[in-house]
């Protein structure tokens, strides 16, 4: 059986840097161990050809034979892109210190949702460089594809995973299509995503509505009597 185009399935991977031919990124256990003791390293479940990992890993995955080890390189265009001069910056320090950082050469560190890097530190200026950190490189991954999803519950909690980073508590209708979550805290970013939802599941996506109480109903009936001049 083989991967295709808008399944979802579930990784195990190693990404290499073939500059160096050091471990970037892995999800198999005995890897992630050697980079971090304390790794606790879950399987990647992704939806193929949604641009949820580097373009030419993703493409890779179409046509792939379930359980089979594969092993793929990539050049930078496919990878993590080409270094571009102009997102290597100077900043005042000022920004670094209000934040309570003292920033080194050679320091990496995440600023404005970016992973940068310090280039130099001169005066009261720091030149930062914006690139990934593998921007340039050509990279080597090693995958399984371990099993594809089949069950609409397992598809929404990976989907919940990439595009909130969290996962919320739902339900599954499958009379009507719906896929009904319970927070109303979500409302707005589900407006976000709700094309996005419907394409990738099959699914509408909507927020339970919360069942008014007797104490509320009575109060808008109170709220609707005229006032006594």
């Amino acid at each position: 059986m083989a991967a295709k185009k808008g399944d979802f399935v579930e990784l195990e991977f190693t990404g290499k840097n073939l500059g160096n031919n050091e471990i970037f990124d892995t999800n198999v256990p005995e890897e992630a161990k050697k980079l971090n003791p304390k790794a606790e390293p879950k399987p990647l479940q992704i939806c193929i050809g949604q641009g949820m990992v580097v373009k030419g890993f993703d493409e890779a995955l179409e046509g792939k034979e379930i359980g089979r080890k594969h092993k793929i390189q990539l050049s930078p265009e496919k990878a993590f892109g080409k270094r571009q001069s102009e997102l290597v910056r100077l900043m005042p320090m000022k920004i670094f210190l209000a934040q309570k950082i003292r920033p080194e050469p050679g320091m990496t560190l995440a600023l404005d949702d970016n992973l940068v890097r310090i280039v130099s530190v001169s005066g009261g200026r720091v030149l930062v460089d914006f690139n990934n950190p593998l921007a340039g490189k050509d990279v080597e991954y090693e995958f399984t594809i371990k099993k594809i999803l089949a069950d609409i519950k397992e598809k929404t909690s990976a989907l919940q995973k990439f595009l909130f980073g969290q996962e919320f508590e739902f339900e599954v209708d499958e009379a009507k299509k719906k896929i009904i979550f319970k927070d109303s805290k979500l409302m707005n970013v589900l407006n976000v995503f709700k094309d996005k939802f419907k394409e990738m599941l099959g699914y509408e996506p909507e927020i339970l509505q919360k069942k008014e109480s007797a104490e509320d109903k009575a109060k808008k009936v109170e709220d609707k009597k005229p006032e006594n001049n």
